[in-house]
């Protein structure tokens, strides 16, 4: 033991400790939360581009010494309750946290997580299998796909990963960025133009030298006891020897020879005005983060310059139309041993790039001459402390981010935690004369900077694909000369292949009974319920959760809105973002955001959409507003809602610009947005062809949205947007209003239920009457029909989606397609489009309430292959032999998010938010729970014939095989400024 500290703000004592033998660190945080965390990482900096600290990450999750099946780490999934597992691999460390409420199952998942990094077995096929290989593109091609089975391409899921991500311009030009700010850390990701030179030797020599306990941070928390945590590691870390740990953090190059500047490639935006194809950013280098105090201070400097549509770079940056929106690494990053500020923009004219560093130092120096505003400043830690009132469900966890980083560069992590000690002592400067304008002094009135510029160029993805295939032709030479000529470099890369596929089948079926697991019957068969109450007030039914919440009130309405409008239905998204930007009449949006920051938490506005539980094709849609605020601030948050929703005026001389500003600031974004999560977008687009809930959704948020936000933002000026400005006044008048089915949600403490009853009784009585709607949306129910869409996007993979309708909530059936979505995933697809196919993700899901059962893939090479696998699902499923072990792994699949723990202002919103009471609740829970073999059997047949009504979507670079004469619908987002089309961007 080294040390113990006790903070009262956060309920916590923390304990640190070093191991005598190995001089492992060790951090115990006790608290009481039952949801329990552990955590064991390294440092890792990257000796190259290869990408092995995220190659290992992957290959010491494939079996170990104690757990030698196939992939540990994916089968121990579904034999647990956490409600958290995974592996991060960040620029200079590696770690590997859970969290679990079960006692068991954190010390069954302790075992797993400890003999996966410090004895894996490393195996050369779990090399090729998650970092590279070449092989057959498909070696088990059907018979319409032989023309493709003997092309050999690069393969590997992380490999493929990292295509992915280099398909995101944001990604691109942050990663350049710190190449050149950071150039001694190099990418610990992977760049696919290196990620082929690494070799399985050079894989477990890293292994050897940086997964090793006297290289390692260990972290755990919260209420389980903590000897019997030290006496697990002890168990494994004390076979170790000491060695030298890797002791070297990493520093930016030094700018004292400023200013410094740097200029890349990156890609065309397809849906950017290509006059506006720029990104831009200046850099300075901070304080030392160690020095916890100045630190907090620079990211309120960086909070009050950036932060919010009245910062003042803000306004003298995007407002003003030198860009679009903020660049990717805009802000204060204070991970790293010394801070790195950083303001940069998005969608910059060439013209324009000298105009952003004279702007900054000019905004810069005129707010250093006036001084920051006390009230601004307050603002921020009026936040602060409510954050930590907050109860959270993943404190934890949380904790863990934000102490992980700072741990391994330097930070002492008490020092983190001692939160009042900081803000105090930040009080205690800021009552000093100019003491933030003179951090602006001391860091940013200097030359001594990186000003860092990518541009675009036509031909990036043509030369990626052009550098790929040069790539390629060295590496199978390699192999070519190694194996005495062509025909037998092929024979044996397909030997190779074919033997990788034959250990990847065989682990399909392994025993891996030595892997500990939980059993149903730590499952509690009753739920843990909340006590909800519900009452009227002034007409309204009013649902009131009263539980300890430090203090604050949490405000939920639900306003259904019959008839919606279709032409008013997409554009609630734009409406929600104007209204937090235009400001009234008598307060600018700085204002108002100053008001919202000193007396509330947050409010914000939605769109709502709840399938219901009885039938899949009725849904209510309407509009949500949320807010939440200390006890005492009620009334500041009830008047800050009546502002935004009644006073935004949407008929000033500036609102058409900000409107406009919104719309090309979104669209900036929305290709890499998708590139993000697109299997998520493939998915909504493949559901809105099974009910009117699904094309609600793909309306609102999914690529309807992009191509309508992408279609106005290049709508030119000459056309304005007076029929946008009216359809979104049409919706300020529908958002919020008495009568009707208005429902509201009240959480908060007993001592505060009168005033707040006495309150919301004074808000409700000054909402307007509902008007009468000029149209009533004609949609009826959606028939759904097969169909095959293909999008067009300049990604060097590929995102699917597969869909089909099933039953209501309330449906005994929906129990069995649950536990068969998880059968499937964690049997079948995971191994099938995973494993074999060299996808990062893929799987089956079954939305209970939204009645829809599907497949995705994430990050895909080979979509053709997993429409062949996915369309075969449910017929092997069908003739595979299931046990009752296999139907107990599903369950615990699926409970694991069912009994998650919810954060206080979480409690009871399933019922007031889609209907689903405490009685379906458990009636589902019972029906989950008592699934059986029978049932599953039943379940593949619904399946077999719900294909003849399955909707395919695919988003990616066009390939031949998507024809119309096929049955394909192939579709361009939309048409960007100029007419340039997608296919030119790729």
């Amino acid at each position: 033991m080294r040390r113990a500290k006790h903070v009262p703000e956060l309920e916590l004592t923390a304990l640190h400790l070093q191991h005598d033998k190995t001089g492992a660190d060790y951090l115990h945080i006790a608290r009481d939360d039952k949801n329990n965390v552990f955590s064991i990482g390294f440092r890792t900096n990257p000796p190259d581009d290869t990408g092995v600290p995220h190659i290992l990450e992957h290959t010491t999750l494939c079996g170990s010494q104690k757990y030698p099946v196939r992939d540990p780490f994916f089968k121990m999934l579904p034999r647990t309750l956490s409600n958290f597992m995974n592996a991060f691999t960040s620029s200079d460390h590696t770690f590997y946290p859970f969290a679990t409420t079960n006692k068991q199952d954190f010390y069954n998942l302790m075992s797993v997580y400890l003999d996966a990094t410090l004895h894996p077995l490393l195996r050369s096929p779990d090399f090729a299998q998650e970092g590279w290989r070449i092989g057959p593109e498909n070696p088990s091609a059907s018979p319409d796909q032989e023309r493709g089975k003997d092309r050999l391409v690069f393969k590997g899921v992380v490999y493929n990963e990292m295509k992915g991500q280099t398909s995101d311009a944001s990604y691109l030009f942050h990663i350049k960025f710190q190449k050149c700010i950071l150039p001694s850390l190099n990418n610990s990701g992977g760049d696919p133009q290196h990620i082929t030179d690494l070799t399985y030797g050079q894989l477990k020599a890293f292994h050897s030298s940086h997964y090793h306990p006297s290289n390692a941070k260990i972290l755990t928390y919260g209420d389980l006891p903590f000897e019997t945590h030290l006496q697990e590691v002890a168990k494994v870390i004390e076979q170790f020897p000491r060695i030298q740990a890797d002791e070297d953090i990493k520093r930016p190059i030094s700018l004292d020879t400023g200013p410094h500047h740097v200029t890349v490639e990156g890609p065309l935006d397809p849906l950017v005005d290509p006059s506006r194809q720029l990104k831009t950013s200046t850099s300075w280098l901070m304080c030392d983060t160690s020095d916890v105090l100045e630190n907090f201070s620079v990211g309120v400097v960086a909070s009050l310059l950036l932060d919010g549509y009245g910062s003042p770079l803000y306004r003298n940056l995007i407002e003003a139309g030198i860009g679009l929106d903020w660049s990717p690494n805009t802000g204060y990053d204070g991970s790293g041993k010394t801070g790195i500020f950083s303001i940069g923009l998005t969608g910059v004219k060439p013209e324009d790039i000298p105009r952003v560093t004279e702007v900054v130092d000019r905004t810069l120096r005129d707010i250093h001459r006036e001084g920051f505003d006390r009230s601004k400043v307050d603002g921020i830690l009026h936040q602060l402390d409510l954050a930590l009132k907050h109860k959270t469900a993943q404190f934890g966890l949380s904790l863990m981010h934000r102490l992980k980083p700072a741990w391994f560069n330097g930070v002492d992590p008490f020092d983190s935690l001692a939160w009042n000690d900081t803000v105090s002592a930040f009080k205690e400067r800021f009552a000093q004369d100019r003491y933030l304008e003179s951090l602006l002094e001391k860091y940013l009135f200097t030359d001594k900077s990186l000003v860092f510029t990518m541009t675009p160029s036509a031909n990036y993805q043509e030369e990626l694909e052009t550098e790929e295939s040069a790539r390629f032709a060295r590496k199978l030479a390699e192999v070519e000369a190694r194996a005495g000529g062509s025909e037998q470099a092929r024979q044996e890369l397909e030997k190779g292949e074919l033997e990788l596929q034959k250990i990847q089948d065989k682990a399909k079926g392994a025993d891996v009974s030595v892997l500990p697991t939980l059993k149903v019957a730590d499952i509690p068969r009753e739920r843990d319920t909340k006590s909800l109450r519900h009452a009227d007030v002034d007409g309204v039914q009013v649902q009131w959760r009263t539980t300890s919440t430090n203090g604050l009130t949490y405000f939920r309405a639900i306003n259904p809105i019959v008839g919606m409008p279709h032409e008013l239905r997409n554009y609630i998204p734009l409406f929600n973002d104007a209204i937090m930007r235009l400001g009234t009449k008598e307060q600018t949006m700085e204002q108002i955001e100053d008001r919202i920051k000193l007396k509330t938490g947050g409010i914000s506005t939605s769109y709502h959409l709840s399938t219901s539980p009885s039938d899949i094709q009725t849904c209510s849609e309407g509009f949500a507003v949320s807010g939440y605020a200390l006890d005492g601030n009620v009334p500041f948050m009830y008047d800050l809602l009546r502002t935004i929703l009644y006073e935004t005026d949407f008929d000033s001389l500036e609102a058409e610009g900000k409107i406009r500003e919104l719309l090309q600031s979104e669209a900036s974004g929305a290709v890499n947005s998708i590139a993000q999560s697109g299997h998520s977008y493939a998915r909504r687009f493949a559901e809105a062809g099974l009910s009117l809930h699904g094309r609600y959704a793909e309306e609102t948020t999914g690529l309807s949205q992009v191509r309508l936000i992408a279609g106005l933002a290049s709508r030119p000026l000459s056309e304005g947007l007076g029929d946008v400005i009216d359809k979104l006044k049409s919706i300020q008048r529908l958002a919020l209003t008495s009568g009707g089915s208005l429902r509201v949600a009240i959480t908060a403490g007993s001592e505060s239920t009168q005033m707040n009853e006495e309150e919301l009784s004074k808000f409700l009585r000054t909402l307007p009457a509902a008007p009468s709607l000029p149209v009533t949306d004609s949609s009826g129910p959606v028939s759904a029909q097969p169909t095959k869409t293909f999008f067009r996007l300049p990604y060097q993979v590929y995102y699917t989606g597969l869909a089909m309708p099933t039953v209501p909530y309330r449906s005994q059936r929906g129990a069995s397609l649950q536990i068969v979505a998880q059968l499937l995933t964690h049997k079948h697809l995971h191994h099938e489009i995973r494993e074999k196919g060299g996808a990062y993700g893929g799987g089956a899901y079954c939305k209970g309430l939204g009645g829809s059962f599907g497949y995705y893939s994430y990050r895909d090479p080979n979509p053709q292959n997993t429409f062949r696998i996915m369309a075969s699902a449910a017929a092997w499923g069908r003739d595979h032999v299931w046990t009752d072990g296999d139907i107990r792994e599903a369950k615990l699949s699926v409970f694991q998010s069912l009994d998650a723990p919810e954060s206080v202002s979480e409690e009871g919103m399933t019922q007031f938010s889609a209907g689903i009471t405490e009685e379906m609740q458990q009636t589902r829970r019972a029906q989950l729970l008592d699934v059986g073999v029978g049932d599953i059997r039943r379940a593949w047949e619904y399946l077999l014939e719900g294909m003849e009504k399955r909707q395919l979507v695919v988003l990616g670079e066009e390939r031949d095989w998507a024809r119309p004469e096929d049955g394909w619908q192939v579709v361009d987002l939309g048409v960007s400024p100029a007419g340039v089309e997608v296919e030119e961007a790729s």
